[in-house]
């Protein structure tokens, strides 16, 4: 049985969803995503977890909530959320810009980690041999707008580009952020640098990565996985950026064996 999915809104206008019982999983999504991305994990992580995904502000449906152009931000945002909710140690899965925070948060707030899921993501943000370079995406944006843009870098994401099933998902959730905020997000990826503080994220952790990714190569990746102290390494064959909505029961037995 499927637990039931609520929707909260908080006093600062950001969302978050929730479902299921035990232990806590929160889900934090990258650029231009949202908690809606997670519907698959929902369905079937929260006869085990209680699941917990929040819209990070200015993007799905917390488009309305202001923007935050630091990953440092991002992260005392989540651990704002974390604390509203009473929660004190969780498992935490970050992907894309979402696994900087995570690693940010990590980092800074290590005691409150159990586990932690990198998945998608590395530890710079500048996210060298991307499919193109930040401020070429900075520049397209502002001249295509936010709902071309998502159309755009959302089909690299995929394998089969804007013919796979997901992608309309994908293109929708990200369409629903306000330029300043799109905008915000590359400024927060582009200053950010984790490296320096991966020996102190200590708790076990899981390296996840589609082979396919065209926003992290696979040089990134292994600095991630080598960098951390305690970390495990999983790649799905056949993926690329967006494993999730791919061979999402791969990827949710990957992440269910891990926890």
């Amino acid at each position: 049985m499927v637990a039931r999915t609520d929707e909260v809104t908080r006093a600062d206008g950001s969302t978050y969803r929730r479902a299921g019982t035990g232990p806590a999983l929160v889900l934090v999504h990258g650029y231009l995503g949202g908690a809606a991305q997670w519907q698959n994990e929902f369905e079937r992580l929260s006869d085990s977890f209680d699941v917990i995904a929040p819209d990070l502000p200015g993007y799905g449906n917390a488009a309305a909530a202001g923007c935050i152009d630091r990953i440092e931000g991002f992260a005392h945002h989540l651990a704002g959320l974390v604390d509203e909710l009473g929660i004190g140690r969780f498992c935490l899965l970050g992907h894309s810009m979402g696994g900087m925070i995570a690693q940010e948060f990590a980092a800074q707030f290590s005691d409150r980690v159990e586990k932690l899921i990198l998945y998608g993501t590395g530890p710079l943000g500048l996210m060298p041999d991307r499919f193109e370079p930040l401020d070429v995406s900075r520049r397209r944006l502002a001249e295509d707008g936010v709902a071309c843009t998502i159309r755009r870098i959302g089909a690299t994401w995929f394998r089969d580009g804007d013919a796979a099933p997901g992608f309309n998902l994908v293109a929708s959730l990200g369409a629903q952020a306000k330029e300043p905020a799109a905008q915000a997000g590359l400024d927060a990826m582009s200053h950010w640098d984790g490296r320096a503080a991966l020996a102190r994220i200590s708790m076990p952790s899981l390296v996840l990565w589609g082979d396919g990714d065209q926003s992290y190569r696979w040089p990134q990746v292994e600095a991630l996985w080598r960098g951390l102290p305690d970390s495990k390494l999983a790649v799905i064959p056949g993926t690329a950026h967006a494993a999730h909505l791919e061979k999402s029961t791969l990827f949710q037995a990957v992440v269910r064996d891990f926890l």
